[in-house]
């Protein structure tokens, strides 16, 4: 059976196809300002555990953080920063009791729609779905440098074009998998140079300047072996 693919490989991907490349077929991994203050802000919602409120309407609120989510379907696995979970009665946390659900993503920057946090964030309601049966209309991406948090639709737009990136993760694993079949170097998409590369915790392993669309350092490297 395939390993699950990590849920947070689909924002890199989104992001930039060679950056998912580089990290699940190469496993390069890489550290900045902007990893660090990443994880400064997942800093609470890392630590499995929950908390209990009440909505102004009188239900009552369970705030699930680190929930691990998995759909066999979609070949996913990860976990939710928070899940609110609104439940039908004031009695205990129960899937009978369940009345709605809805993942909260915690991410870096002011409050600004990304189409890769939106992905990220429907990926996680399709995998609660599935496991809980409890059709979830939408969740929400709190902005930490604002504070301030944006509700995000699952339309199926949103839905359809999550699910395709999905399977262009995987083809990539599968690119992959059969070049190591036929010991090939596996190759990584060529870097597209765009202001947003020097913001990527892989620039100085990606070096998209040299290694983009031109060729310039593959042909480069093929003068090294020529007679």
């Amino acid at each position: 059976m395939t390993e699950p693919l990590p849920l947070s490989l689909l924002n890199d991907h989104l992001y930039c196809p060679r950056r998912a490349a580089l990290k699940i077929v190469e496993g390069w991994r890489g550290a900045n300002v902007h990893t660090e203050r990443g994880d400064i802000v997942h800093e609470h919602t890392d630590l499995a555990g929950y908390e209990s409120q009440i909505s102004d309407s009188g239900a009552k609120i369970i705030l699930l953080r680190a929930l691990p989510v998995w759909s066999e379907r979609l070949g996913l696995s990860g976990k939710c920063d928070i899940v609110e979970v609104e439940l039908c009665s004031n009695l205990k946390l129960e899937i009978s009791n369940l009345k709605s659900l809805k993942p909260v993503e915690f991410k870096l920057g002011k409050r600004r729609k990304w189409e890769n946090d939106d992905a990220q964030l429907c990926a996680q309601a399709l995998c609660l779905e599935e496991m809980f049966g409890v059709a979830i209309p939408g969740g929400a991406v709190f902005h930490a440098d604002s504070k301030r948090r944006r509700e995000v639709e699952f339309t199926p737009e949103l839905r359809a074009s999550t699910e395709r990136a999905i399977g262009d993760l995987h083809a990539l694993l599968h690119r992959s998998e059969v070049s190591n079949l036929r010991s090939e170097i596996p190759r990584p998409p060529p870097a597209v140079w765009t202001p947003a590369c020097e913001e990527c915790s892989l620039f100085d392993i990606c070096l998209p300047k040299a290694t983009g669309a031109d060729g310039r350092a593959e042909r480069l490297a093929r003068k090294l072996f020529e007679i």
